[in-house]
């Protein structure tokens, strides 16, 4: 489910964009400082969201360094250090393990189990420390698992389940901020797994896979719908997160939530559009919540 909660690069001023990166790099350091290289591998764009989100948010106290990696070895790079680096960083690897051990389950992908058991260390730590986070993403995967069984249509109920197990990872201190964080979070999550389900279209429908997309697909205005509830969750999710009082890095915020996430779709739209509909029963789409 990651990848789809990006910075829009061309849009961004230089300045904002080395914030990104320095926020980027603090949280792979948080990473390595829990589980070394291996947890690297699960570094996300998603998490770099929610840590600059909420350090927006809480504004906690911030150390600026700059270091040598892998990945920049010739030149110190910026590198952002905080409390909400350090739980986004936790969030990542929880979700990168039971996604990992997801995979496994369904397609005995061996390297898939391999990282996850090299993740069990730090994640046993991180569900000790965070059970209502831990038990959103176990009850997350068990519902999906069973509406892929079911083969469920109710594309707004199936959606809403990344949305409720994201809501409760972008909420880190339940206080008076936690139902925006929530409902953020919520929306947010049905957009990316809508976005992901709608990429993968044309692979599960020839492999025969489960996808909630199917049958709305068979709809002669399908893109139009596609992008009509696409930007029905962005807008919920926009919503919230303006309502946050927010004043630090608004600028990058804002060009994910306005910008970023849309030219991951215009790139999916762009490969979707030579595809035509395909007969058959359409189906609907129940109301938001």
């Amino acid at each position: 489910m990651f990848g789809y909660v990006v910075i829009n690069k061309p849009e961004l001023l230089v300045r904002d964009f080395e914030t990104y990166r320095a926020y980027y790099c603090g949280l792979c350091h948080a990473l390595k400082k829990r589980l070394g290289k291996r947890a690297q591998l699960t570094l996300s764009y998603d998490m770099t969201f929610l840590a600059m989100l909420l350090t927006g948010l809480y504004e906690p106290q911030t150390r600026k360094t700059c270091r040598i990696c892998l990945l920049h070895p010739t030149s110190k790079h910026a590198t952002m250090e905080n409390r909400c680096l350090d739980y986004a960083a936790d969030m990542n690897l929880l979700l990168s393990y039971y996604n990992l051990m997801d995979d496994w389950q369904d397609e005995r992908k061996v390297k898939s189990r391999v990282l996850a058991v090299s993740l069990q260390p730090a994640v046993r730590k991180i569900a000790a420390a965070y059970p209502r986070q831990r038990e959103a993403v176990r009850r997350y995967l068990r519902a999906l698992r069973k509406c892929e069984r079911e083969t469920s249509g109710d594309l707004d109920y199936v959606a809403g389940l990344t949305g409720e197990m994201l809501g409760e990872i972008f909420v880190w201190k339940e206080d008076m901020w936690a139902p925006r964080l929530r409902r953020m979070g919520f929306f947010l999550g049905k957009f990316i797994y809508l976005m992901d389900a709608w990429e993968d279209l044309e692979e599960d429908r020839e492999k025969g896979l489960y996808n909630p997309w199917i049958p709305l697909s068979r709809e002669p205005d399908f893109s139009q719908t596609v992008e009509d509830i696409l930007n029905m969750m962005m807008g919920e999710c926009s919503l919230a997160f303006e309502q946050l009082p927010i004043l630090k890095n608004t600028a990058i915020l804002r060009n994910v939530l306005y910008s970023g996430v849309w030219s991951k779709y215009e790139k999916i739209k762009e490969r979707h559009k030579h595809v035509g509909p395909i007969s058959g029963v359409g189906g609907s789409l129940n109301s938001q919540r």
